[in-house]
């Protein structure tokens, strides 16, 4: 068995998290001018870039159980070894319908790279710890979100296979360094595994995910419109995916601490309250500088919930249980996610301000759903349930 400190594993699974979302993102402003390229229409370009969410969220249960039954190592290589040969795929002369495939390995992958390194911190750390070192993997998410479309500025539609391939090559080394990690996997158990252990806790935590989810898939379909709609430059634009971003990262440790110390239950609902209200009035803001000082105030709001989130998913969990609950997890917020994405664009066509309006409400909704579901919780870890 791999012997390295749980400090040492974080450290080496937040770099990982940070180079893979970085180069997920660098292309993306791009990529639908490189599908275009390759002959896609709208409607084509729209299929290719949703597989990405369908195949997560048709995969990432089973993944979280492929780890649970035969070890979050083995999902991790595997899942950024084809991650990596997915990107480099863009570097083929193909039609581009064929990406349809591209795309779904990498949703597939990117989840299961998200399952298996939560579910890793949940294995390596007390409950007592686990808030701040969630925090860690959920900002090198944010860093490399952050960084990665900046980074991408270099790459023209005609590089960006290179950017991609370059990519890939990243990926394929973060393998190589995954496969000496030690993800807090026990020795091979042959038995079947324990059933998954339902509560409220679980629950409430998978529809926090749902109203988290929502709010993101509108701003993944409707925010760059949005600011064009406002006249905003195509600075601009970059500008407010990094100026959200990058509160996120600074504070993360806060929200880390938070979750091992304070009531998480008020922390979550305060967070996603506070996005669903931000959701709402972005459609109302005409001043666009003052839109990116507003988006770095929302994401303060997620920055300190969302470890009390994954920190009340965890808990109580066997170590043969947390891929399955992370799996459930992730499935919830990327299937929300891709729901609100789809008719969100639909919804701007008749009112710029309805997809955030109509979304808003849905999310608020799900979230004051955790007063019931976490009504007998204890909020605070130190508290035994």
């Amino acid at each position: 068995m791999l012997q390295s400190s749980p400090q040492k594993t974080l450290r080496r699974l937040t770099l990982i998290v940070a180079i893979q979302w970085m180069g997920a993102t660098l292309g993306l402003p791009l990529l639908p001018l490189f599908l275009e390229h390759r002959g896609g229409t709208p409607t084509i370009i729209g299929f290719i870039m949703s597989a990405f969410f369908v195949a997560g969220v048709a995969t990432q249960f089973g993944l979280g159980h492929l780890a649970d039954k035969f070890g979050r190592r083995q999902v991790l290589v595997a899942s950024l070894i084809a991650y990596g040969i997915a990107s480099m795929t863009y570097l083929l002369p193909l039609a581009a319908p064929w990406f349809a495939a591209t795309r779904a390995l990498q949703g597939a992958s990117a989840g299961a790279i998200e399952v298996a390194s939560m579910s890793a911190v949940a294995a390596l750390f007390e409950e007592t710890e686990r808030g701040r070192a969630f925090s860690q993997i959920l900002a090198a998410q944010l860093f490399g979100i952050a960084v990665g479309p900046v980074a991408g500025v270099v790459a023209s539609v005609n590089q960006l296979g290179w950017a991609f391939f370059i990519a890939g090559i990243v990926s394929l080394i973060a393998a190589v360094v995954t496969f000496n990690t030690n993800l807090g996997d026990k020795a091979y158990d042959s038995t079947p595994l324990p059933r998954l252990q339902w509560s409220s806790q679980l629950t409430g935590a998978l529809f926090a995910a749902s109203a988290s989810g929502l709010g993101i898939g509108v701003y993944e379909a409707c925010w760059s419109l949005l600011m064009h709609a406002h006249h905003a430059s195509t600075l601009q634009i970059r500008l407010s995916w990094t100026l959200f971003s990058l509160p996120w990262v600074a504070l993360s440790r806060v929200g880390g601490w938070l979750a091992d110390h304070a009531n998480r239950r008020y922390i979550a609902l305060g967070g996603l309250l506070n996005g669903a209200f931000f959701l709402s009035i972005y459609p109302h803001i005409h001043n666009n500088n003052l839109m990116l000082f507003i988006g770095s105030l929302e994401s303060v709001g997620a920055a300190m919930s969302v470890p009390s989130i994954s920190s009340l998913m965890s808990q109580g969990a066997m170590n043969r249980e947390f891929g399955r609950r992370q799996g459930l997890y992730t499935m919830s917020n990327t299937a929300s996610l891709a729901l609100a994405a789809g008719v969100s664009g639909f919804l701007f066509t008749i009112n710029t301000a309805l997809p955030f309006t109509l979304i808003a409400i849905a999310s608020t909704t799900l979230a004051l759903t955790t007063l019931f579901w976490w009504r007998n919780v204890e909020g605070r870890i130190s508290t035994p349930n």
